[in-house]
């Protein structure tokens, strides 16, 4: 491989695979981002040597600098660094695995800097689908998704060149450490509890919205611009083994699957080679030592933030953005132990239904509802 690419947000688990596949393949590294991992991002930085290293949060940033001070790495800080990360001139791509709507200007400036983008940031085409889309347009760059349930629709969209022939997606979701418990059941879950995924390993904020299948939520309306789809055309089906990653069905009811280990360098490194196939360093898939595979309804009931992400997205405009801007919020405050688990369904739902959809027009539209959104929860719960 002889791609150069940034990487936003190098410390967290999407950003560390990846440092493995590029490795693996020689590519060049031209800039590395965190929030304030400065420990990790040190070591980053000396094993790749990126001309660029941005940390979000500015104390980190002045402590990064000095550790770096014997290298040829410039070290910034903030929104401004990190646009300045996904506009770099060197770089032919950008993978984007931000956590949260920070993911999203600088989703913007890689667009209108020419860069190929592969996508790892929901948040992105959650809160700003329209815009984003347009901007990959208008750019002509490449988006290319990252999480292993839109990869797979990828993949498997590959098969399906006329959309005639495309009757739906089919997400699938692990179901989370709470799968087939009832409210009463979840009454009083803690955060450990919370963070304890039983297929994949993923951030703290990622796995509680994993837990609350808010996740799932994300990725609907996700999938909803990626694919060019109405949310009528988007189910969900939970499959504990996560093995099946997603699926399409055809309008003559045949159906496509894409399968693999649970391990997220598959679905990194075919965006990073697309359209190339290249040898991976995850284990072969071995359907008979699985044996079963199995597959359930969502509980649309206990499960309030999936009922809220499709009711926000038939509402359309900032409506989705909302959303987001009130899960974030009420996911921080469960890891913090200050509302119960259950509140976070309760607050997106409430955010959702209770403030006005504007239109969706520009970047501050989104950043205006984001805010709201923000305001809503932290008030309902003062």
């Amino acid at each position: 491989m002889t791609k150069s690419m940034v990487v936003l947000g190098s410390t967290g688990s999407i950003g560390t695979q990846t440092l493995d596949v590029a490795e693996k393949y020689n590519m060049k590294i031209c800039a590395l981002t965190a929030h304030s991992n400065v420990k990790l991002i040190e070591e980053q930085a000396r094993k790749f040597k990126p001309s660029l290293a941005v940390m979000f949060d500015e104390t980190a940033a002045s402590d990064l600098k000095i550790r770096l001070a014997d290298t040829d790495t410039r070290v910034l800080c903030g929104m401004n660094g990190l646009i300045e990360a996904a506009s770099l001139n060197e770089a032919d791509v950008v993978l984007n695995s931000l956590v949260g709507m920070v993911g999203l200007e600088p989703t913007l400036a890689a667009c209108k800097a020419g860069k190929d983008i592969a996508l790892a940031n929901k948040e992105t085409l959650v809160a700003g689908g329209e815009l984003v889309m347009n901007a990959v347009k208008e750019s002509g760059v490449a988006l290319l998704p990252v999480d292993s349930e839109h990869s797979a629709i990828f993949q498997c969209l590959q098969a399906c060149p006329d959309k005639k022939f495309l009757k739906k997606l089919i997400l699938t979701a692990s179901g989370g450490p709470f799968f087939g418990k009832t409210k009463a059941e979840l009454c009083d879950v803690t955060v450990e509890q919370a963070l304890a995924h039983p297929n994949w390993s993923m951030g703290a904020k990622i796995t509680v919205d994993s837990a609350s299948m808010m996740n799932k939520g994300l990725e609907i309306i996700e999938a909803r611009w990626l694919f060019d789809v109405t949310a009528d055309n988007i189910d969900v089906v939970v499959h504990r083994q996560s093995i099946i990653h997603s699926l399409i069905e055809f309008t003559d009811n045949s159906v496509l699957a894409q399968l693999g280990v649970p391990d997220m360098r598959i679905p990194i490194q075919y965006a990073l080679t697309y359209p190339e196939r290249v040898v991976s360093p995850v284990g072969e898939l071995d359907l008979t030592s699985i044996g079963t595979l199995t597959f359930d309804k969502p509980d649309y009931e206990t499960f309030e933030c999936l009922t809220a992400c499709k009711a926000a997205l038939n509402k359309g405009g900032t409506s989705p953005a909302i959303a987001n801007g009130a899960n974030e919020a009420a996911n921080l405050l469960f890891r913090q132990a200050k509302i119960p688990f259950l509140k976070i369904g309760e607050l997106v739902t409430g955010a959702v239904a209770d403030i006005s959809t504007g239109t969706l027009s520009s970047l501050s539209d989104v950043l205006s509802a984001d805010k709201a959104a923000r305001e809503y929860v932290m008030s309902a719960v003062q």
